[in-house]
């Protein structure tokens, strides 16, 4: 693996970690905050803190690696594409969140791989392996588990909520990966402001009540740290890898938010979520080692 290639790869399961603390952190103020309020403050701590970061570092005039090309007219289907399921996506996370237990929607999350893998596929037409086919049929297979609500005979609410914005995630990592190449700092306040915006008009448009100013600043702050510097190191190893190979590493961070999950809310183990915990454990052992073998040679080639 090329010194290249490895810092994408860092840059990925730091994306990974910094998402992870996002759902069970937000359920946690979901207790004091509206799901479409609290989507529009993530989204906007994101797009604040990376402007002001953006800011310090142009005042201290440290510009360091050429950070990537500027926005040109052509990427205006991309950025609108990814503002609006930008907007989408959060707003049915959060609704699914309020329905759901944190440590099931942070396993949930895995689905994002199985939306971004086949877009990449079926739309841009990126390579997808036998091997990778298989650990994604895996990963559907663990979702269908958690979705399933015995007592209904059927998918429950929260589940269905949670996989629709991964779904609509999926489709953006590939719009996002069209601008890979560009600065991924710029392409974070974009979607920070511009999605946190139209977030902010749904929830006012609901009804929802403007929380405490503790309650704000602590969901601003999250959307910082799990969206806004996630996005950022995303956008990066992109660059580099590809939508579907930076999902692939992306995958760790299901786990990292289930185990936080588990800490912060004491949930006793359904024998059901221990089945789907294992097919999710196995479906990203069966991604992830092709997408790095994948990567080895997408970096020799480089």
């Amino acid at each position: 693996m090329s010194g290249r290639t490895g810092r994408s790869v860092a840059f990925a399961l730091a994306a990974a970690a910094l998402y992870a603390l996002s759902t069970p952190f937000s359920k946690v103020l979901l207790a004091d905050v509206a799901p479409n309020m609290m989507a529009a403050l993530l989204y906007l701590g994101a797009g604040a803190g990376m402007t002001m970061l953006s800011l310090a570092s142009g005042a201290r005039g440290g510009e360091g690696e050429v950070r990537g090309r500027p926005l040109e007219r052509a990427d205006a289907p991309y950025v609108a594409a990814m503002v609006a399921l930008d907007v989408a996506a959060p707003l049915l996370l959060m609704a699914g969140l309020s329905l759901s237990s944190a440590e099931s929607v942070s396993l949930l999350n895995n689905f994002e791989i199985v939306a971004t893998a086949l877009i990449a596929r079926l739309v841009f037409g990126e390579r997808v392996g036998g091997r990778v086919a298989v650990g994604i049929g895996v990963i559907s297979l663990a979702c269908v588990l958690l979705s399933w609500d015995a007592g209904a005979w059927g998918f429950s609410v929260g589940s269905l909520l949670t996989l629709a914005a991964c779904l609509c995630w999926g489709i953006e990592n590939n719009c996002t990966n069209r601008l890979s190449d560009c600065d991924p700092v710029h392409i974070v306040v974009i979607k920070g402001w511009g999605s946190g915006a139209g977030a902010l008009v749904v929830a006012l448009c609901a009804g929802d009540a403007l929380p405490t100013l503790v309650d704000a600043g602590l969901a601003l702050l999250l959307g910082f740290v799990s969206y806004g510097l996630s996005i950022a190191c995303y956008v990066r190893a992109q660059r580099d890898l590809g939508a579907a190979r930076t999902s692939a590493f992306y995958a760790v961070n299901p786990f990292i938010g289930s185990a936080l999950a588990f800490a912060l809310f004491r949930t006793p183990l359904a024998p059901t979520f221990v089945l789907a915990l294992v097919l999710m454990v196995v479906g990203t052992w069966l991604v992830a080692p092709r997408a790095r073998r994948e990567t080895r040679s997408r970096g020799r080639a480089a």
